[in-house]
């Protein structure tokens, strides 16, 4: 369903007037307040307008929360309001929305075209300049509803900030349950605003670090098959796996190339641990590194031109970037403490992190020539970045301390901005580690 709704909306999805516009915010820089958007009631017609109206008003809270929850817009309270809206073609009155310091203003309507087709129209508007920035029709199955939503907000965040949305992606993650001496890890997968919750395996065998594909809804995840590393291929689509191999002395999944045809990973072997490289086409494996260091976390570039690992070659473990072939090694990281798991960001302007030092972990990023360090997010224990897929937001998971009686905290997954800031916990039905964010559901 989800195929055919992509090609669906593809069809049918237009930009209206895209004059330039004066609103825009920069998300590239210092974190400024966020922009005042008004979001009225749609309005609606059509057979059922009960079911509109209830249609209507859950695809406005999906908006809602996907715009507010980046940190960037604020919708404003619409008991405030002093104008609403009969119908689509309706013209604002800017006065009245520059009266409750609106500068966006997003008006929509929901038709009921039978009891299983809708139509939504959306339309958003710099209110100072009066001018129309955005204009969409969706005709979607009526229980892709949700869907629309996120995808109606991630057109509207790209419109005004420029850079690609997130908001129609999954998030998997390490699901955890059961006590310290019987950890049961299962995988599992929901939107990236927590809905849609599902588990995808049982339980039965421990599954750790699962990485999504960059342009395939695919993951590879790591499990032991008689306490030997196997790491899997999974469709998320068509829910088939398949065995990539056997990997002793494996300790994380493997990371895929930026066109999916490869897989980058770590493996030890008489007390050296070295980078490899497999071909997924040919299932050929090669060597990248030959040092008597532990080289482990490897993560290309956007461009698949440089690979960023960590290693202890230097005497403490530090983030190294080299050529995807193997050479050219550099060190990048020179401040106190240990570094690991880094990863590229999708935009290639920052290396995400893992930092220990003064007896606390920390998530940062840094450039790639290893400048510009900022921690954004800290704890008594968080790890495992992962990058949403327009490389400004950072998913991570973080574990409380232990109680008194020394039993672990427990597990949740967080976003951050790459300001540092609007840290926002995730809601996962039971402890929740090792997120992984997949690409935009819509372009592919």
């Amino acid at each position: 369903m989800i195929k055919k709704m992509i090609l669906l909306i593809s069809l049918l999805l237009f930009f209206g007037n895209q004059a330039k516009a004066e609103l825009s915010i920069d998300i590239t820089g210092a974190h400024s307040a966020p922009m005042g958007v008004g979001l009225p009631a749609f309005s609606v017609s059509g057979q059922d307008k009960g079911k509109a109206h209830e249609t209507a008003r859950k695809i406005t809270e999906v908006i809602e929360s996907d715009l507010s929850g980046s940190g960037l817009f604020k919708i404003l309270d619409s008991l405030a309001y002093l104008q609403s809206f009969k119908g689509i073609g309706d013209a604002p009155v800017f006065v009245d929305w520059q009266a409750i310091s609106a500068e966006a203003l997003i008006q929509g309507h929901v038709d009921y075209l039978s009891k299983k087709q809708i139509r939504v129209s959306v339309r958003l508007w710099d209110v100072y300049a009066a001018q129309e920035m955005y204009s969409a029709t969706l005709e979607i199955d009526a229980k892709g509803w949700r869907r629309a939503a996120h995808m109606i907000a991630d057109a509207i965040y790209k419109r005004i900030t420029g850079e690609e949305g997130y908001f129609d992606t999954r998030i998997v993650y390490i699901a955890e349950t059961g006590s310290v001496l019987n950890k049961i890890k299962r995988l599992a997968i929901m939107d990236q605003d927590g809905e849609n919750h599902q588990f995808l395996t049982d339980g039965l065998n421990l599954v750790l670090t699962p990485r999504f594909s960059p342009n395939m809804q695919q993951i590879t995840y790591m499990s032991y098959y008689k306490d030997t590393p196997r790491v899997y291929l999974f469709d998320i689509e068509s829910g088939k796996q398949q065995v990539v191999g056997d990997f002793p002395g494996m300790t994380f999944a493997p990371r895929f190339s930026p066109d999916g045809h490869k897989l980058i990973m770590s493996m030890a072997d008489n007390g050296r641990t070295d980078i490899f490289e497999m071909n997924l086409d040919t299932r050929v494996i090669k060597q990248l590194t030959r040092s008597s260091a532990i080289d482990t976390s490897p993560s290309y570039s956007p461009d698949g031109k440089k690979i960023v690992f960590n290693s202890d070659r230097s005497g403490a473990q530090q983030l190294y970037v080299m050529d995807a072939n193997g050479k050219n090694v550099k060190r990048i990281s020179f401040g106190s403490g240990r570094y690991a798991t880094p990863v590229w960001s999708p935009r290639g302007d920052y290396i995400a992190f893992t930092k220990m030092a003064g007896g606390k972990f920390y998530i940062g990023v840094m450039f790639p020539d290893g400048k510009g360090e900022r921690l954004v997010a800290e704890g008594y224990l968080v790890e495992a970045p992962t990058w949403s897929p327009n490389g400004r937001i950072l998913m991570y998971f973080r574990q409380d301390p232990p109680n008194r009686g020394g039993i672990p905290g427990a597990t949740k997954i967080y976003a951050v901005d790459i300001t540092g800031y609007n840290e926002r916990r995730l809601i996962t039905p039971v402890d929740a580690s090792d997120p992984a964010w997949s690409p935009l559901l819509s372009n592919h």
